[in-house]
């Protein structure tokens, strides 16, 4: 029987597409896409759509009930960048918004939670190259810190009420369908915007700031098939770390330029900078790969190619 499907924050840069994909697998009907509000855009027009505030816990239980609701994707969070600007809401939305789901399912009002993490939960202090699943936690921003403590109340919930929720450690995400959405990786969607408009671009990170990067599309075949995976295989109820590629904005202007000879960069580090310092270079996803069989699609090479393909 197919599961019925939540998905709040259906309108970000994940959701979106994660919508899209998940009434392609399960039918329209069987999933109903969410927001704080609603916008003239394909995910509110293609299906079910409601109005929902991720911080009401009564709202959501109310379309958990009407709906007959089994699975919850929770997708709505104020990201890195944005959330150093405005840190008690980020605070807000980020963990209670988790807390009203893992209370529905302990209650067991829904069968199965997803939640994203983010490599933002490693720190300065982690190692930066192939960072381990199991490592030195120690988060400087406010997205980063929400995170860490999402990751160890989801174990808790696991632990303690036998709550089945399922995480992974999204690295940076590039997508051509959806426009960059406030994160300290999203310089790696801005340029091609940029490079295809202008043929030159800013960066607001440094020429050799490495980190981990990963098309949106591999993104949302990892997220539905954790949903998919036999509870057995789900060794890790905090978060998997995933990865695909990693890169500098050096090595992506010069894949850019083998389309596009005439584009150009220039470096303009700002605040997001020390964000970027912060996180892995590159991450050891072998337990994703290991449990639930999890294997990337695209390298920057490949991705670059479907991204110009897209947006051109």
């Amino acid at each position: 029987m197919n599961p019925k499907i939540l998905i709040i924050g259906a309108c970000g840069q994940i959701g979106t597409e994660l919508t899209q994909k998940l009434r392609k697998i399960y039918g329209t009907e069987n999933v109903i896409a969410s927001d704080i509000r609603k916008l003239n855009t394909d995910v509110v027009n293609s299906g079910p759509f409601e109005v929902v505030n991720a911080l009401d816990f009564n709202q959501i239980e109310h379309l958990v009930e009407v709906h007959k609701i089994t699975d919850v994707y929770l997708m709505a969070a104020l990201l890195s960048a944005t959330a150093e600007k405005n840190p008690a809401f980020a605070w807000d939305l980020n963990m209670n918004s988790l807390f009203h789901v893992l209370n529905l399912a302990k209650a067991k009002k829904i069968q199965k939670i997803f939640w994203p993490s983010s490599i933002a939960v490693f720190g300065p202090t982690t190692p930066k190259e192939n960072t381990p699943q199991y490592t030195v936690m120690e988060p400087s921003t406010v997205y980063g810190i929400s995170k860490q403590a999402g990751e160890r109340w989801c174990e808790y919930y696991h632990n303690i009420y036998g709550v089945d929720v399922r995480s992974i450690r999204y690295p940076g995400l590039i997508s051509w369908s959806t426009p960059p959405g406030g994160g300290t990786t999203d310089y790696a969607v801005d340029i091609f915007y940029k490079a295809i408009a202008d043929k030159k671009y800013e960066c607001f990170l440094s020429s050799e700031t490495k980190m981990p990067m990963m098309y949106m599309d591999d993104a949302i075949d990892a997220t539905i098939n954790i949903m998919k995976a036999p509870v057995e295989e789900i060794k890790i109820h905090s978060s998997y770390n995933l990865a695909a590629m990693s890169f500098t904005p050096t090595e992506i202007a010069a894949e850019i330029k083998k389309h596009i000879p005439e584009f150009e960069i220039t470096y303009n580090p700002d605040f997001r900078q020390k964000i970027a310092d912060s996180w892995p270079a590159s991450i050891d996803d072998s337990s994703a790969r290991e449990d639930w069989g999890w294997n990337h699609k695209f390298d920057l090479e490949t991705m670059t190619k479907d991204m110009l393909g897209h947006l051109s």
